[in-house]
């Protein structure tokens, strides 16, 4: 299937691993140029040999900066803009794990979580849209997390700050859509990470990794952790030319885990 992607300017924040690597490394293969964001330039360098490796000649953009502070921000936004020439998909992934009772988090916790993942999702939105006004069409896709839809005891502040995010998709799909951007968010269940291998590690110390996911694995329907590949995929789908009717929908990339669509 050919998804449209051939020449499509693409902006990955959080892209240097995992599930961001994995996205700008498909919509690299799919023939987009990507800008990949992160804070470490040693590790983007590595993304970025990644990529090439994968597909020889992909034009792949490194910007280091902290999308967790307006001032980074902007810089990567500008940065990006300049490097590819315009913009027309965001993927709004950059996050980190963060959770414990909600009484007990500092309200400095409460607020770096929701400056990395709603603000930071929100404030690139609104330096993007701009440049996607101007392609005449384009696409956002806000990586979540299906806590935002089924939140548990011990799951602050990532919940609320993923639960945010689910609503200012829905917001931003209504408000854009006359400017044929759509806009959508994946939420995202057990996939294997950084963040879930030191919950794997910490879970099950004296068992292998491969070992620890298993058992981790144990308790989806599907009977196993995901691979970042397969969340990529997805979001890849999402932002192409063969996903033009879908905006405003919060998809569930869980293996079944969750328990509300």
């Amino acid at each position: 299937m050919d998804l449209g992607l051939t020449g499509k300017r693409a902006l990955i924040t959080g892209g240097s691993r995992g599930i961001g690597l994995a996205t700008a490394t498909r919509l690299a293969q799919e023939g987009a140029h990507v800008a990949i964001v992160a804070r470490r330039p040693d590790v983007l360098a590595e993304a970025r040999a990644s990529i090439i490796t994968i597909t020889p000649g992909a034009e792949v953009v490194t910007i280091s900066a902290d999308v967790a502070t307006a001032a980074g921000t902007q810089a990567a936004a500008q940065q990006a803009l300049s490097a590819l020439g315009g913009l027309d998909i965001l993927v709004n992934n950059a996050g980190r794990s963060a959770a414990g009772p909600a009484l007990t988090q500092s309200d400095e916790a409460w607020l770096a979580d929701l400056e990395l993942k709603f603000f930071g999702a929100l404030r690139m939105a609104r330096l993007c849209v701009p440049a996607m006004r101007e392609a005449g069409a384009g696409r956002i896709v806000n990586v979540t997390a299906i806590q935002g839809k089924t939140p548990a005891a011990g799951s602050s502040p990532t919940a609320v700050s993923r639960a945010a995010g689910i609503t200012l998709t829905k917001i931003l799909s209504k408000e854009l859509a006359a400017d044929r951007i759509l806009v959508n968010t994946v939420c995202i269940g057990l996939i294997k990470s950084e963040q879930i291998e030191r919950a794997a590690r910490g879970r099950f110390p004296n068992m292998p990794l491969d070992r620890a996911y298993a058992r981790m694995g144990e308790a989806l329907p599907l009977g196993r952790v995901g691979e970042t590949a397969e969340a990529g995929d997805v979001i890849a789908f999402l932002c192409s030319a063969r996903a033009s009717y879908l905006s405003g929908i919060a998809l569930n990339i869980d293996g079944g885990l969750a328990t509300v669509t």
